[in-house]
């Protein structure tokens, strides 16, 4: 996720370029991302890119997969025991051993806590195991024509089999936006549920007009990365910036 000290340089620029392509005027835009790409989410035209098809680590935006997954073959109202195995480092939700919560409560954390612990319930929960549900979300991959990614987690903690590209998260993204729940969540700037109060990460919610989410992540080795759609004038965009 973002750090609280994160100078937004990374996101001023994905804002300008947003904005630039949704008035038309992109050819000026250059973006400090050593992989990046912005794509027509209607479409599917790729409007910009540099690098997209590297294989890099991608931190945390590896959540927008797991929410994907979990939609699928999840029912938001059905509750889920917390257990020490679903304590995870890094970012959190700050999950309890033996408290209960619903899939939809978990959801929030993942997406808006960024929470680590957040994804390894969401795993248990719907896929049985962590393992199990990790070939859920390679066999999603797969069937969106992500052809340079391999899923190793749920939460995107640094494995060296565990990739991507701009060009194959840009394809997520426009999958995950064609589902509702998960834009309601993603978009959502503050929630309170499941007796938690919850913020969203995702600083572009409050800096521009128009954005729908999606999802930051940061790790060191993977640096700063982040998937972003808008909508202005009827046109939606999906940008994704890496490292």
């Amino acid at each position: 996720r973002l750090p609280k000290t994160f100078p937004l340089r990374r996101a001023g620029a994905l804002l300008l370029l947003l904005a630039c392509l949704l008035t038309g005027r992109a050819e000026a835009v250059e973006v400090s991302a050593s992989s990046a790409i912005l794509m027509d989410m209607d479409s599917g035209r790729v409007l910009y890119e540099r690098n997209a098809g590297a294989r890099m680590l991608i931190a945390s935006i590896t959540k927008i997969m797991t929410a994907v997954v979990a939609l699928e073959h999840g029912r938001l109202q059905q509750e889920y025991t917390v257990t020490a195995q679903d304590m995870a480092e890094g970012s959190s939700m700050y999950l309890k051993e033996g408290e209960e919560l619903t899939l939809e409560t978990l959801l929030y954390g993942l997406l808006l806590c960024s929470g680590n612990d957040a994804a390894v319930a969401v795993a248990e929960h719907v896929g049985g195991s962590v393992e199990g549900f990790v070939e859920r979300m390679n066999e999603t991959a797969m069937e969106l024509g992500m052809e340079n990614s391999s899923f190793a987690n749920p939460n995107g903690l640094d494995d060296e089999e565990h990739y991507s590209t701009a060009y194959d998260m840009a394809l997520l993204a426009r999958s995950a936006m064609g589902n509702e729940t998960l834009v309601r969540m993603a978009s959502t700037r503050t929630v309170t549920i499941g007796g938690r109060t919850m913020t969203n990460h995702n600083k572009l919610l409050r800096l521009m007009d128009g954005c729908l989410g999606l999802k930051t992540g940061y790790t060191r080795a993977a640096g700063r990365t982040l998937v972003s759609c808008a909508e202005r004038n009827g046109q939606r965009l999906v940008a994704v910036t890496l490292q």
